[in-house]
């Protein structure tokens, strides 16, 4: 079945770097669009970066725009977000998501139907 497991979340001070990674399972990364989300105390759920199915299209929400890059490695089913010039507003629970098919519209979190369990990002001095 289609399994997300994400890792590298932890404390960085501002204007430090992470990279999170989402380890996939159970299906062909390609045929799926792969999005990062978040979620912070309090906040509804916000897309952060995505890509749609087979790599064709890359989104970033504004306000990672310049900072963040998702990446892929298709030999290791392994999604990438490097997140650099982190901000205390970053702080938050990060999420991977998978979608079959999944053209446009990615960083709409109500078009996922595959989450992982999230890594938490903590940005502080």
């Amino acid at each position: 079945q289609v399994q997300l497991v994400e890792s590298g979340g932890g404390l960085v001070q501002p204007g430090g770097s992470l990279r999170l990674s989402c380890a996939t399972s159970g299906f062909t990364l390609n045929y799926y669009a792969i999005g990062w989300f978040r979620q912070a105390p309090g906040k509804e759920r916000e897309g952060v970066s995505c890509f749609t199915k087979y790599g064709a299209v890359t989104y970033y929400a504004d306000f990672v725009k310049d900072r963040f890059t998702i990446s892929k490695d298709n030999d290791k089913n392994t999604v990438y977000l490097q997140m650099n010039s982190l901000k205390p507003e970053d702080t938050a629970v990060y999420y991977c998501a998978a979608e079959f098919n999944l053209e446009r519209r990615c960083l709409s979190w109500t078009q996922y139907n595959y989450w992982g369990q999230g890594t938490q990002v903590t940005v502080s001095s």
